[in-house]
Order: C-alpha cells, then structure tokens, then sequence
C-alpha cells in the first residue's frame, strides 16, 4: 500500500466510522422526539408524522400499534432526505475536485460534516436534527473524493486493488461502529461538557464521539494528504511481475475504447448502481426496523445486530429475512440468529459490488495526463475523473434515496416475507443482469 493509498485509507476509517456510529439510534431517536414533541400539533414531527400516517393509511391500516409503523416510514424518510441530497450535489463535488483539486474541496466538506455534528449534539428539537442531516446530506464527500484520489495515484493495472481499501474500510467500520454507538448511547456526556448546563440531544454523548473523529479526520488531510488532479502514478506500482502481462493486456484494452464506448459503458455502469443499492438499501435500511417492529429491540441489540457483519451472499440474507417472521413466535431463538446471518450477507455484498462497480466505472475515466510525455492531458470533460465519479456514486444516491421508501410501502402492504422475497428475486435478476456489462466490454475491445 502506497503513503497515499495509506493516508485515504485512514481517513475513510475515520470518516466512516463517525457515519455509522448513529446508524442503530433511528427508531429511538424517532421516539424520543416523538414523545417531547408530540403535544405540538405545528411542529414539525407533528406535521411529518401527520403525513407520514395519511401516506401510510393508503397502503396500511394496521390493528395496533399504528405509530409503530409510522416510526418505521419516517425513519425511511430520514435516510431518503440524506441520500437525495448526496443525489443532487455528488456531481458538483466531483466536477469542483477536477477544478479546484481533491484536497482542497475535501477539506471543505469536512467543515460542514464537523457543523452537522456540532448541530446533532444540540439538536432538541426534530427540525434542528433534520438540520443536521441536511448539512450532512450536502457536506458528504469523502467516499466520493477518496475513490477519484485512489483513481489518481493508481494505474489502470492496480485500481482494483487501490480501491479496494474503501471496501475495506467499509467492513470495518459497519462492525465497529454500530455496537460503539449503542454503547455510547447508554453513557452520559462528558463531565466537561455537562458542566456547560446546556439542554443537549439524548444521544448527546455519540454525537461527541463523531464530532471528535471527524475534528481529527481534519486535521490528519490537512497534515497528511497532497493534492492528487493530475497525478502521474508509477505504472510498476504494486504491480506482481507475475500478472504484469495480463495487466498490460487489460490497460490496452481500455486505452483503445473509444470516447462513445466508454461513455456508454459509463451508463449502464450507473444504472446497475442505482438499480442495484435502490433494492438493497430498502432491505438493509429497514433491518433496524424490522428489529424494532417485532422484537422492540433497543440499541444495545440493535449494535450487536449491525456489528455482527461478515460474508456470504446477499440472495442468501434476504430468504434468510422472508422466512423470519414465522420463527418469531414460535422459535425466538431462531428468528434472531436468522436475523443476524441476514445482517451478515447484506454488508458482504455491499461491500463487493459497489466496490467492483466503481473501480470498473474509474477505468472508463481518463487518465488525467498524457500517456507519453507525462503531462496533464486535456481529456473529455464528461470522462473526468471527478465528474464521472460524482455522477456515478449521484446515481446510487439515488437509488438508496428511493429504496427506503419503496421497502417501507411493501413492508406495509404485503409484510416483511413478501417484502423480502421479492428483493431477493430481483436482486438474482440484477445479478443475470450484469451480462450487459460483459457484451459491452467484449465490444469496445
């Protein structure tokens, strides 16, 4: 691994780290502002949930427990919100990084990531947390920045391997950082800090801990990390002399694609991401939900749910999440241990696919600098590294920002099997799918 490789690799642990430690708080969070706020029928909650249960009450009307089930579209919502938003600025982040350089658009969405923690951690009312989740939603970029640097520094012969750190770091950080933000969730704030007598959130003491890595994840790019646009990489870098002549084969083979043929390659690569993470993170977001739904779980449990990822397929999880329901009752035991396998497939697969995806949609892009005489090349505006890579992740956006809500109707309408059956069919779908990539390839070389 090179400095830089190792500099981006640290950052995205830390940053990721910090967004998934609230990943288990939803429900509760949900229902803490719930019961402060619910006797303001103007409020926003009040207002949101109002309309949460008219949408809810056209496909669902349950026997009981109604305002479980709005809880569980609302927290749909809230990562909708946060996924739309990444929707509509990823391309702008990725077009200003090939402008202005990586480092320096980073280190600005790093200044509105540290205020939408600043934010959470005072946020005692559900707008001020919506708030934080909007400045969230448009300062994110650090998944986004951190591939096009890897796509930077690496050859075409090693970006898999490059950028398969951010693969990595994802693992890590969905095992760790769920389990120790339920456990921060049980723990008062510092004393330092309650000394200042300020009426905080509930969960004022995880949101400190994000506050704290995304301070030092700053400072670490500001100490740490170079300016990577227009980086000419060592092209015998980490490469195995071994694999060296398939890998210059494979370089060749991208050189000679043409400016159509890898645009359109570029296309379809988007839309197997938005179709691919518009199914799975209706399923994966709504496992939280689930928990909550049938067995009340608290955050201490949902953590351990979360932090008990690992590997297998994700066709496998989700039958493992239709045939859940029936255990409930019955074999309680079961029905847990099912659930956790199911948490288990889902992030191997995220992990997996969204990582090839993204390193074979780098290939397309150009280069950055001329081949021969090692200079900063003009290229195409739309194969630029930056923004090809913002439009790229904008379309998975997309689909994370509609899958919630889709997974919530059906959840609602047709139960948690149906739900989960039909994800699992159209996920092996998508998978039969990837052929079109395949052809496609085939063609340009």
């Amino acid at each position: 691994m090179g400095k830089v490789e190792r500099i981006v690799f640290l950052s995205l642990v830390l940053d990721l780290f910090a967004f998934t430690i609230p990943l288990p708080l939803f429900p509760r969070i949900i229902e803490w502002y719930t019961v402060r706020e619910i006797s303001d029928p103007n409020g926003l909650l009040s207002r949101t949930l109002r309309f949460v249960s008219a949408l809810r009450g056209i496909f669902y009307k349950p026997q009981q427990n109604s305002q479980r089930w709005d809880v569980v579209f609302l927290g749909g919502l809230m990562g909708s919100v946060f996924s739309t938003l990444q929707f509509l600025v990823s391309p702008h982040i990725g077009s200003l990084s090939d402008k202005y350089g990586r480092r320096n658009v980073l280190l600005i969405t790093m200044i509105g990531n540290i205020l939408s923690a600043l934010i959470w951690i005072k946020s005692t009312t559900f707008a001020s947390y919506m708030l934080s989740r909007v400045i969230g939603g448009l300062s994110e970029g650090n998944v986004q920045l951190a591939t096009a640097i890897l796509s930077d520094v690496s050859t075409p012969a090693n970006r898999s391997k490059a950028l398969a750190h951010v693969g990595i770091a994802f693992a890590i950080c969905f095992c760790i950082g769920p389990p120790i933000g339920a456990y921060f969730a049980s723990r008062p704030v510092p004393p330092s800090v309650g000394a200042l007598q300020m009426e905080l959130n509930i969960y004022a003491a995880p949101a400190i801990l994000t506050l704290v890595l995304l301070v030092a994840e700053t400072l670490f790019l500001i100490v740490a990390l170079p300016e990577t646009r227009n980086t000419r990489p060592d092209k015998h870098d980490n490469v195995n002399p071994v694999e060296a002549p398939v890998n210059e084969k494979s370089k060749t083979a991208s050189i000679v694609r043409s400016v159509q043929e890898r645009t359109e390659l570029l296309r379809v690569l988007r839309k197997l991401h938005f179709l691919f993470l518009g199914i799975f993170s209706g399923v994966e977001f709504t496992l939280t939900f689930l928990t909550f739904d049938l067995f009340d779980w608290n955050n201490k449990q949902n953590g351990v749910l979360m932090g008990s990822i690992g590997i297998i397929t994700a066709a496998l999880g989700l039958v493992f999440l239709a045939i859940l329901p029936h255990f409930v009752s019955t074999q309680p035991k079961i029905a847990v241990g099912l659930l956790r396998a199911a948490a288990v497939c889902l992030a191997f697969t995220s992990a997996t696919v969204v990582s090839s995806l993204t390193s074979y949609a780098s290939l397309q892009c150009d280069e950055g600098f001329d081949k021969d005489t090692g200079k900063p090349a003009a290229g195409h505006p739309e194969l630029a590294k930056g923004k090809a890579l913002g439009e790229f992740r904008s379309s998975g956006q997309l689909g994370r920002a509609i899958g919630p809500l889709l997974a919530c109707a059906s959840y609602w309408t047709f139960g948690p099997s149906v739900t989960y059956v039909v994800s699992a069919i159209a996920m092996l779908t998508l998978s039969a799918s990837m052929k079109t990539v395949t052809i496609l390839s085939g063609k340009s070389s």
